[in-house]
């Protein structure tokens, strides 16, 4: 076995989180680091230390390009050598303590029959957001006593609601901004192009797009698409993905048309290396191809990206704009243009799928890079759209206390509890992970009544843990209850989520007493409750 090859920081931490988790008894880990990060790398350290420990380590994916990279960067990277699980090749019998495998042969009943079940007790699934496939399950639910680890490029909420309910724990996070920071990856500037492609009628199949809909909408605008790019491509090195092969030769045909180097390549191109070759080299400028470049090739001299296949699948977007964000001597920056599809849908992965996690500061980004016709660093963006969303927010939170202040519920809305109290963590809550991310359980929604706040405003159980833990420790401190905060507040006085539950009991007697109005030498803006020695506190 070869001496490993050096690992930039962020993969030393994220190789190191994830031997020591499975040391401490987690079993089922996910690593989430953005496309050209080197995620190979750090899963073939994480197999060669298991390997090391005596560990059998079985490396799976679904297609043959990706076990024949996993196998060759293990080699390089590490020296350790592999077997393959695949069609004909069968691992049974080698001496290798690794092997590549594919899913799709691996899941016959037949194939694992022939492996006792704790043949392998570690297993890295690249590409993890396929796991919660059936062919998956039926490999990992075999193997159930392995380790399992997940790496996949960074996935939107849905994908990690979905891959939460598999994986224990996310073991690292590398996000696409800190790899731009940290100068891992070059900056994107993304710039919208006003050409309104209509979309709108094109079917869904699978979750995404149908590509022979989308081509058919697409071949109209294609000699418009060609006379932006003059203005935008060229002198750049371009890669265009576009929805069907025959789209795809047909637009190379009009870019040459438009004085264009354009070149195609697609899976049944008998001289796809040469093409690849020539275009690395400078003979061709734009690269046309139908979805085959989206992983396992690397031109580091690409510096603008056209995607003309829209996907609501973010981890596909995520790919295609990765094969442009690899450093390269004199490139400062990579060129995204964005394309204004006219649809109803709101899903449609757009520049801002890169970076924002929230979808409203996404639709934001969009919106304001839209009106932009300059273009802007896709950071910047983000940080404008995330101020624009946060004022939008604090306008709409004021309006909705101003109604909860107009209704007599018996329960607090949790939002204004929250703003009462000036808790940020509540505030700003985003449930990490698995089991946080799902609705609250009845039991949640019982004990959050009992403390008198509405469940229906609650919206997943890492939120309703977190409310509950607050109330407890502010019941353990005779703090004012949410109902008490809500009914002073609601007359006008403030900062009532810092006092004592006696001090606020206090006032709500007296207030009673005077038939449930303000007395006249109290000013609910200027009021000051008293300090009280001896707070009971026993109204909880």
């Amino acid at each position: 076995m070869g001496d490993l090859m050096a690992l930039r920081p962020y993969q030393q931490e994220a190789h190191d989180a994830v031997m020591s988790m499975w040391k401490a008894g987690a079993n089922k880990l996910l690593l989430v680091l953005p496309t050209g990060t080197g995620k190979t790398i750090v899963f073939s350290a994480i197999t060669c230390d298991r390997v090391r420990e005596g560990s059998r380590v079985l490396i799976l994916a679904h297609r043959g390009e990706l076990l024949d990279q996993a196998a060759d960067k293990l080699r390089k990277s590490t020296g350790l050598g592999s077997a393959l699980e695949k069609a004909e090749s069968s691992c049974l019998g080698s001496w290798y303590r690794v092997v590549v495998g594919s899913v799709q042969t691996l899941m016959k009943e037949s194939r694992l029959k022939k492996f006792p079940k704790n043949y392998f007790s570690t297993i890295i699934v690249d590409e993890a957001h396929h796991v919660i496939s059936e062919s998956y399950q039926r490999v990992l639910q075999y193997f159930s006593e392995a380790k399992v680890l997940g790496v996949t490029a960074t996935p939107d909420r849905g994908d990690m609601k979905d891959l939460g309910t598999y994986f224990e724990q996310i073991a690292y996070e590398y996000s696409l901004s800190q790899a731009i920071r940290e100068k891992y990856l070059c900056p994107i500037r993304a710039r919208t192009i006003p050409l309104k492609i209509d979309i709108s009628q094109v079917g869904i199949q699978a979750g995404d797009f149908k590509a022979g809909e989308i081509g058919t909408a697409l071949d109209p605008y294609l000699d418009l698409i060609a006379s932006e790019m003059e203005t935008y491509c060229k002198d750049r090195k371009t890669v265009v993905f576009l929805p069907l092969v025959k789209t795809s030769q047909k637009f190379r045909d009009i870019l040459n048309e438009h004085g264009f180097k354009a070149a195609e390549v697609n899976g049944t191109s008998e001289d796809r290396a040469e093409v690849l070759q020539d275009f690395d080299a400078g003979k061709y400028n734009v690269l046309c191809n139908s979805m085959l470049l989206t992983e396992g090739w690397d031109c580091p001299t690409v510096d603008c990206i056209i995607v003309l296949r829209p996907t609501k699948v973010r981890s596909l977007y995520c790919q295609m704009v990765g094969r442009g964000t690899r450093l390269s001597p004199g490139k400062d920056h990579l060129l995204l243009l964005d394309f204004l599809w006219m649809t109803e849908r709101h899903d449609l992965c757009h520049p801002a799928s890169l970076i924002c996690e929230d979808p409203e500061v996404a639709q934001k980004m969009t919106e304001n890079l839209a009106q932009d016709a300059n273009g802007a660093d896709i950071e910047d963006a983000e940080k404008e759209a995330s101020e624009d969303v946060q004022a939008q927010r604090e306008e709409a939170l004021a309006k909705l206390l101003a109604e909860q202040k107009r209704k007599k519920s018996r329960l607090v809305d949790p939002l204004q509890f929250e703003m009462s109290i000036m808790d940020m963590d509540l505030i700003h809550y985003k449930p990490p992970f698995g089991a946080a991310m799902q609705p609250p359980t009845e039991s949640q929604k019982k004990k959050l009544e009992q403390y008198q706040i509405n469940p229906e405003g609650v919206d997943s159980s890492g939120k309703a843990d977190l409310l509950i833990d607050r109330i407890r420790e502010r019941q353990g401190q005779n703090l004012a209850t949410p109902r008490q905060i809500r009914q002073l507040e609601n007359r006008g006085f403030e900062n009532v989520g810092t006092w004592s539950f006696e001090q606020a009991r206090r006032l709500i007697d007296r207030i009673a007493g005077n038939g449930w109005r303000t007395p006249r030498d109290i000013n609910p803006k200027t009021y000051t409750p008293p300090v009280i020695e001896a707070d009971a506190g026993l109204g909880w």
